[in-house]
């Protein structure tokens, strides 16, 4: 059942365990769907910063046995928020979103529950919110980031399409905009003006309107260098490149004539209810 009351947001039904109480102000929030071995390596690492930020599962519905309580308990996991509803990415986070901020976390950081992100720069993004940054974007292409085995075809879709797009729109310059392993603050993510609790997000939406929306907002911008690393050889995949390219410039196209802007989005409170 869906614990989150907000008449004026649009939040995917879940089902919610939480295994133990807040122990702190910022949360890390992980969707996952069937990531098997993954997510275990993932979760082992995380576990030495659940002192310092605690660690939130977004299961958008695995089947693959990985998410046993057993296993989240083990690893010090303070809630999981399993779909059961409609939606992919986007959906995920807007449940995660809610939650956090329900429980009022001061800021979110998110990443991809695939073990391909270094975890261990979890504490370099709460240094950033601690200094005041509303929206902190992980990027393997500044100075100090490191990318190992990107397939090629990602790594010129990013440099030559996604980032120079995302950056022109939001008038602040990003290198590594598919990127998901960010921070947000709670003040960011509860400006009216952004309204991210909207059913238009569903996919991959999400990830670029923040990304345009935090420097359009006036909010506090950076970006800081992470590592992101590929399994050798063929890279597995959920969704097919045909596919995903369709859905990746139908999604800038519409950031550009902003369609998911909350005035140009007219589902945002009387059709939700």
């Amino acid at each position: 059942m869906n614990a989150i009351q907000n008449e004026n947001w649009s939040i995917p039904n879940f089902e919610l365990k939480e295994f133990k109480s807040k122990g702190s102000k910022y949360c890390v929030c992980i969707p996952v769907i069937n990531e098997g071995a993954k997510i275990k390596k993932q979760l082992n690492k995380l576990k030495s910063l659940a002192e310092t930020v605690d660690i939130i599962i977004l299961d958008g519905g695995s089947t693959d046995g990985s998410l046993e309580e057993a296993f989240l308990l083990e690893n010090r996991v303070r809630a999981i928020l399993v779909k059961k509803d409609k939606g992919k990415l986007s959906a995920q986070l807007r449940m995660g979103f809610a939650y956090a901020l329900q429980e009022q976390y001061e800021g979110i950081i998110t990443v991809d529950g695939n073990n391909k992100d270094s975890v261990e720069s979890i504490p370099e993004f709460i240094q950033k919110l601690d200094e005041g940054y509303d929206f902190v974007q992980g990027s393997r292409y500044i100075p100090g980031g490191k990318e190992i085995n990107t397939p090629i075809s990602r790594k010129l879709a990013i440099k030559l399409i996604h980032a120079p797009f995302i950056s022109l729109v939001a008038g602040y310059h990003y290198t590594d905009t598919t990127n998901g392993f960010r921070a947000h603050s709670a003040r960011f993510l509860k400006d009216p003006e952004l309204h991210p609790f909207r059913d238009v997000f569903e996919t991959y939406e999400l990830l670029g309107y923040l990304s345009v929306k935090a420097p359009k907002l006036g909010y506090k911008v950076m970006e800081i260098p992470v590592e992101r690393s590929y399994p050798k050889g063929k890279v597995p995949t959920k969704i097919s490149p045909l596919r995903g390219n369709l859905l990746l410039i139908k999604i800038l196209l519409n950031l550009f004539f902003r369609k998911y802007d909350t005035k140009n989005n007219l589902k945002v409170i009387k059709e939700e209810q």
